[in-house]
């Protein structure tokens, strides 16, 4: 499978898609011009996926911004995973939070009470 690495920017986050060294990773700020554009080879990538993941998928988010536009995507990316999951496959979905961003907490917190997967939240110091 191909491994996707995107290297992020002011509006765009950083991904790391690598099955074959176990990486899954969205960071840094999500506020794309065309959030669909960035987001479709993403969630297409993760489909492909789907069809033969690795027994356990832990899944980073280490956002610091996400717009609103964006939070619908995120979700979408949620969702596949959950579909892994209920293909019986063990997910994990770890959401890293500077500890004293309330908001960010409450958004994993409220992706978790959407989805079917296991949520972390893992709180971290913004230096």
């Amino acid at each position: 499978m191909q491994v996707i690495k995107i290297q992020g920017s002011d509006d765009t986050p950083t991904v790391t898609l690598d099955k074959e060294n176990n990486i899954f990773e969205i960071s840094g700020r999500s506020l794309p011009e065309d959030v669909v554009a960035f987001y479709t080879p993403i969630l297409d990538w993760l489909t492909e996926y789907a069809s033969d993941p690795l027994d356990k998928t832990v899944f980073n988010f280490k956002l610091e911004y996400f717009n609103t536009a964006s939070s619908k995507l995120l979700l979408d990316v949620l969702l596949k995973l959950e579909d892994i999951k209920n293909d019986g496959h063990d997910v994990l979905v770890k959401w890293h939070y500077p500890d004293d961003d309330e908001d960010m907490l409450d958004a994993g917190t409220e992706y978790a009470d959407i989805v079917d997967v296991e949520f972390e939240q893992v709180p971290y110091t913004v230096d």
